[in-house]
């Protein structure tokens, strides 16, 4: 039993640091990636939806959608594009970016003559004010991430950071610094026993040496009372030489 709760603690922890890394890692990229019109990950741009004028049939604020980078010669209409606006009302709902998602109501030109398209939110409907123009043109819509956007975007506030990246990354330290305790208390336990092993061998040669003195005393005490003289270095003395 105790090992199948060391197998899901360890599993546990392990899921836990993964969560954390990759919540650092997707927030670190949000931060390099996300809403960047110049950035772009092999070909594909990422952006968090800011309004919900395309969430009648597409997309909702909070969500993060997927730009592949296109030739804008190639768009036609029905197509979903990102693309920067220059009227004044798309820039104040983009919080300043102007860099708006919508559908291709129609291709058409500009007053002077240069290629673009009406676009329009499906949510009103409505046609945007000005024609985008090739060079405003940022990438064709593929794909999108609902809520993914809002989840970033709580990250960046501070109850956010708290309970997400802050919490987690104590509780880990708290762990592994409960588990270094137990190891170096565990490494003590061992330390004391071994020497307290030693002590045990020393004091049982020691006892097993004073029983040998005492032995080797009675001996020579029961030799004595004998009458026999053991040699002190057990060598035999040399034979007498005989006299002329």
């Amino acid at each position: 039993m105790k090992t199948v709760l060391t197998v899901i603690k360890n599993i546990l922890v392990w899921l836990l640091v993964v969560a954390v890394v990759a919540v650092m890692v997707l927030t670190v990229s949000s931060a390099l990636l996300f809403d960047k019109n110049d950035r772009d990950i092999f070909g594909y741009k990422f952006f968090v939806v800011q309004t919900d004028s395309m969430s009648a049939t597409d997309f909702s604020a909070g969500d993060i959608i997927i730009d592949k980078t296109v030739d804008p010669a190639t768009l036609k209409e029905g197509d979903i594009i990102t693309f920067v606006s220059i009227s004044q009302d798309i820039i104040e709902e983009t919080g300043g970016s102007g860099t708006v998602t919508h559908k291709i109501r129609a291709l058409t030109t500009d007053g002077n003559g240069r290629p673009g398209f009406i676009t329009y939110g499906t949510t009103t409907g409505v046609d945007d004010d000005t024609v985008v123009t090739y060079e405003y043109v940022v990438g064709k819509y593929v794909a999108h991430m609902p809520a993914v956007g809002s989840f970033f975007a709580m990250l960046k506030t501070t109850p956010g950071y708290i309970v997400c990246i802050f919490v987690p990354f104590m509780i880990l330290i708290l762990y592994q610094g409960i588990k270094v305790i137990r190891l170096f208390r565990q490494y003590k336990r061992e330390q004391s026993a071994m020497m307290e092993e030693e002590r045990r061998k020393i004091e049982e040669e020691r006892k097993q040496s004073e029983e040998m003195l005492q032995k080797l005393q009675a001996l020579q005490a029961q030799l004595a009372q004998q009458g026999v003289t053991a040699p002190d270095d057990g060598v035999d003395p040399p034979p007498q030489q005989p006299q002329d």
